[in-house]
């Protein structure tokens, strides 16, 4: 009667063993296999599956730019779904195959339909992650697609297979663009130019003043002959730097030719001349669709140190219908996040610029790695709502290995205040004296004291330049952002500004 009991109690034990190597057969594959006694095969899985480890950990590690460059490329996206699925379907034949090596040949129905299910379960624990990376890999494509083109058309862009060639820096036009409701058409209420070195990263920001007048063209370009004098369109209000982008197509819709970006066509080339510099690209953020890619985020968190106006319209005495009030750490939702940036009723163009810069930089802390995978798909969806470029796909290989430079760089900004310009009478040749000064190498400005000082590298956050003093008004970037407790309580003293509800 023992004998029975003893080979009962032996087959539950070899039962199992062979979940329990199955188990561990899915997560280290092979070793199920030699569990097996399939000691070569076993051996080959497990070194595949070593080499496979190894390469995910350099991605994540030294090999990050290739991993960035690939998650750019339309066609290398469409090789990644491939390896992904490829590398689902091996694994789960090793984990059918391995369960099935290792199952006892005299085994219960019960056992069978256990063990078939812990099989499945281990299936599907390999499927899901693929099933996830795999739409998050389209998702990419479908983004990179939807926003780069390679054929699309530019007056100011040549798609070639180097674009950066031999260029000493790249400048971007970075354009913030008020399209909501009530308005007819963008108006870009921030400008700004990056200027990046393209050998050592370092950047240097130039913000312009959305009432900058009678914005200057190139003598050889046709926009000169159109406007000799600077950008004009009857009334002061329609001829700001603001207002060229939606203006100056409907004034002359062909002059530049075939583009499919007319109004980033014209400011490239009125800011390129008004800078003295060649505006290689564009990037326009539509803030109609702000509030969507804040809410997809789970909102942001910002410092606030007065009273921000809700709306309220300064050109014709209209009172906001609330205020933000000063303190620091303040969670925003997506709509609060909006009037943050844009509101400026009792406040100067530049309070809002800077506040702009805060919004990004929030932006930017609050795309952790985990909210990116989690709301990947939407924030997707929203940011190819509301961005477009003429930056095309070629190019793109080209600034991911910028932006890994810039990361660790020199980043400075120069704002062209009334410190520096008169936005209703600007010396434009004042303000190209200033940016090459920003630009020249630092020998040259240390020889010279000139406006382009720099301290040394500064942690790349954003906000506006300091005051202009004895080294100029080029500053490294600082924590414009931060909270400041004085200025916050006397606010507060003050009490809140009327409001239309008030």
């Amino acid at each position: 009667m023992s004998a029975p009991v003893r080979g009962r109690r032996r087959a539950e034990r070899s039962f199992g063993s062979a979940l329990g190597w199955t188990v561990l057969g899915a997560v280290v594959p092979g070793t199920g296999f030699l569990a097996a006694g399939r000691r070569i095969l076993g051996a080959i899985t497990l070194l595949l599956f070593l080499v496979l480890v190894g390469g995910g950990v350099w991605l994540a590690t030294g090999g990050r730019r290739m991993a960035v460059r690939t998650a750019v490329d339309t066609g290398a996206l469409l090789w990644v779904v491939g390896g992904i699925a490829l590398v689902a379907l091996l694994w789960i034949v090793v984990v059918v195959a391995g369960y099935r090596m290792l199952l006892p040949s005299r085994v219960g129905r019960g056992r069978h339909v256990f063990g078939a299910v812990v099989v499945l379960l281990l299936v599907a624990v390999v499927a899901a992650p693929a099933v996830l990376a795999s739409r998050l890999a389209f998702t990419q494509r479908d983004f990179i697609a939807g926003v780069f083109h390679d054929n699309g058309k530019s007056a100011t862009v040549v798609d070639t297979p180097n674009p950066f060639g031999d260029k000493a820096r790249v400048n971007v036009l970075l354009l913030g663009g008020d399209g909501g409701a009530g308005r007819d058409g963008v108006r870009t209420d921030t400008v700004i130019v990056a200027s990046v070195d393209t050998k050592t990263g370092d950047t240097t920001l130039f913000s312009l003043p959305r009432n900058l007048e009678n914005l200057p063209f190139p003598a050889d370009s046709p926009l000169h002959a159109a406007y000799p004098d600077g950008f004009e369109d009857g009334s002061e209000s329609e001829s700001l730097l603001n207002a060229v982008y939606r203006n100056g197509p409907a004034q002359h819709p062909d002059i530049l030719g075939p583009t499919d970006y007319p109004g980033a066509d014209f400011l490239k080339l009125g800011v390129g001349e008004a800078l003295g510099l060649t505006i290689d690209y564009f990037v326009l953020v539509n803030l109609d669709g702000f509030s969507r890619l804040v809410d997809a985020l789970g909102g942001i968190t910002v410092n606030v140190n007065y009273y921000v106006p809700v709306g309220g319209e300064p050109s014709i005495g209209i009172l906001p219908d609330a205020y933000i009030a000063p303190g620091p750490n303040q969670h925003m939702d997506g709509a609060t996040a909006l009037a943050f940036a844009r509101g400026r009723f009792g406040l100067t163009d530049y309070d809002r610029m800077a506040r702009q810069r805060c919004t990004i930089d929030a932006i930017i802390h609050a795309a952790d790695p985990v909210t990116l995978l989690q709301q990947y798909q939407e924030l997707a969806a929203t940011t190819q709502d509301i961005v477009s470029t003429d930056i095309p796909r070629s190019a793109l290989g080209g600034f991911v290995d910028l932006a890994f430079r810039v990361k660790d760089a020199t980043t400075r900004s120069v704002v062209f205040d009334p410190s520096l310009i008169d936005p209703a009478y600007p010396d434009y040749d004042r303000m190209r004296q200033i940016v090459h000064a920003a630009l020249a190498p630092a020998s040259d400005t240390a020889a010279s004291s000139g406006p382009a000082a720099s301290s040394g590298p500064a942690a790349p956050t954003t906000g506006v330049a300091a005051p202009t003093t004895a080294a100029g008004p080029a500053a490294d970037v600082g924590n414009a952002c931060a909270y400041d407790a004085a200025t916050a309580q006397k606010a507060l003293a003050a009490g809140q500004p009327p409001t239309r509800r008030g």
